[in-house]
């Protein structure tokens, strides 16, 4: 008799065993395994159905609705003060706002406090702080994982107060958005990516963990160029909530962001083709005085096509070259000049 037929053999006798003299496998016994083993199982669903209810409850009354005379997004209640975070592209040009709190079908009139395009990031304040208005927690961009449960809550296609889940799916994300249809054009390092649905309306709420943190502003998703520019499924970005408290702290402070934390080199440039009409580069049309690119010697008409280990074929690859990296880091920088090739140390400075 073989290994395996002998463990079925031997369960069936186990199981005959039982059934003819009964000892040991009394059926109230039985039924109450069955018990312990169903509830065993089921409470690892309700500690985590529990834990959601809690996160919504506590953070929910703190992202608001935002309607804008172009546009409907979401906010954050950032301080007791009734200022808000959003994102810059929600506020577009306008200075004033109509803005819905979870716990009131009233809304309420805000005035613009400043937009940071380069970030995607605005705050906006109430004209007049309700009662009862909740500051949310902001969180620790540098301790989010991937695989971490997440809820985002906002005003998807204006439904407002609605929270959808999922997973952070990779953190340290460059993303360029588009200066169409609404976007800034930003390039933004660091980027959390989430498989929480984020859909038009829940640019500028909030990306949520399970302790009830927010630990990013949820701004754009992934566009399927196979599905004709259409969002893809599933791919979504948020600010890390460290960049959220940097700009919005400076502009709570100072009514403006006085220090970045964006690299620059300190030129305006363009993207550059080969003789196969492939972008190669990118072209110095002209160089800030003083800037880390003129201390560097880069003078215009050079063509820059490496960045420290990142090659650069585009002035968009150059720009999330530079988001992923640091003022005051010092970067071997390669351009063509003359026909020659020429590499140069920039301690980068800021934007």
């Amino acid at each position: 008799m073989n290994a395996s037929r002998a463990r079925i053999v031997g369960a069936l006798l186990a199981l005959a065993l039982c059934t003819a003299f009964g000892s040991g496998c009394s059926a109230p016994e039985a039924s109450a395994g069955k018990e312990e083993a169903a509830a065993a199982v089921a409470a690892p669903g309700a500690d985590l159905q529990s834990a959601y209810l809690k996160v919504i409850k506590d953070v929910l009354p703190s992202v608001v609705q935002i309607r804008a005379s172009g546009s409907l997004g979401s906010g954050v209640v950032y301080d007791g003060d009734g200022h808000i975070v959003t994102n810059a592209h929600v506020v577009g040009d306008d200075k004033t706002f109509r803005v819905t709190t979870a716990n009131s079908q009233d809304p309420l009139t805000a005035s613009l406090v400043y937009s940071y395009p380069e970030q995607d990031l605005a705050v906006i304040k109430l004209d007049g702080v309700p009662g009862g208005l909740k500051a949310a927690r902001f969180g620790d961009s540098e301790k989010v994982q991937v695989g971490q449960i997440v809820l985002a809550m906002g005003s998807p296609l204006g439904l407002s107060s609605s929270v959808t889940q999922g997973i952070v799916s990779a953190t340290g994300r460059t993303v360029s958005e588009g200066s169409g249809g609404g976007g800034t054009g930003a390039t933004i390092g660091n980027m959390v990516q989430t498989s929480a649905a984020i859909n038009p309306g829940n640019s500028g709420g909030a990306l949520v963990d399970l302790s009830g943190q927010v630990i990013g502003i949820p701004t754009l998703a992934a566009a399927d160029p196979d599905l004709g520019g259409s969002a893809a499924p599933g791919i979504g970005f948020a600010i890390p909530a460290s960049m959220v408290r940097t700009v919005a702290d400076q502009i709570v402070r100072n009514g403006r962001v006085t220090d970045s934390g964006r690299a620059a080199l300190g030129i305006t440039g363009r993207t550059v083709l080969n003789s196969s009409f492939r972008p190669a580069g990118v072209a110095v049309v002209e160089v800030r005085g003083g800037s880390p690119a003129d201390r560097a010697g880069i003078r215009p008409g050079d063509v820059i096509t490496r960045l420290g280990d990142t090659d650069i074929t585009t002035i968009t690859s150059l720009s999330e070259a530079l988001a992923a990296d640091r003022p005051g880091q010092r970067m071997p920088v390669a351009f063509v000049r003359d026909g020659g090739q020429r590499t140069v140390y920039v301690t980068l400075g800021e934007q």
